[in-house]
């Protein structure tokens, strides 16, 4: 991966590193992933009302490793091995065990994700995700629990975003719906399931 080359004003917790690989491999990597994971499309229980989550997903992961978010447990898939020199390099540069992957596919601008933290406790309190975006370019947006301020960042294709620190303590983040957009996006969110830090 390469070394940061845009600066961003982003919160605190947050860095956003574009074209952290090429183009033209995070649109080939785009395509393996999508031919090759059997995407899912799970439900969450929201208000006492069952929903289908408005993407397509798939949990990748060491053996041991479980995860659940939204009252739901995640079943693992073993690890692509397109994807096993990202996860070493990521493993180096954060000096962690990155022992799985949430990948999420939004097969258009309809697809979606809300509000949310990544706080699970399997997580730990201070967790670092790692979120190599690839395909379309998407809107992702950052909100203050408190202060509700919010920062908008496009997330571009073979660009990582980096939440670490008080990150999911202090902000939420979403995908939101964008009608304009037409094709599809394929977001990892490499990730140390099971740390205490």
């Amino acid at each position: 991966m390469r070394a940061v080359d845009k600066a961003r004003n982003l919160p605190c917790g947050f860095s956003y590193q574009a074209q952290a690989i090429s183009f033209d491999k995070s649109l080939a990597l785009y395509n393996v992933l999508l031919n090759s994971l059997a995407w899912q499309q799970n439900t969450i229980t929201l208000f006492g009302k069952t929903h289908q989550t408005p993407r397509l997903e798939r949990f990748i992961a060491d053996p041991d490793v479980h995860y659940s978010y939204s009252g739901k447990r995640l079943e693992n898939a073993p690890w692509p091995s397109v994807l096993l020199g990202i996860r070493q390099t990521l493993e180096r540069r954060f000096n962690m065990p990155f022992n799985a992957v949430l990948a999420n596919f939004y097969r258009d601008g309809q697809d979606s994700m809300g509000w949310h933290s990544d706080d699970e406790p399997e997580l730990g309190l201070t967790p670092i995700i790692a979120s190599l975006s690839l395909g379309a370019t998407r809107k992702f947006k950052i909100r203050h629990k408190v202060s509700h301020s919010v920062t908008d960042i496009l997330l571009e294709t073979g660009s990582l975003l980096v939440m670490q620190g008080d990150s999911q303590r202090d902000y939420q983040h979403a995908l939101p719906k964008q009608a304009k957009v037409t094709q599809g996006r394929i977001n990892l969110t490499f990730r140390s399931v099971g740390n205490t830090r």
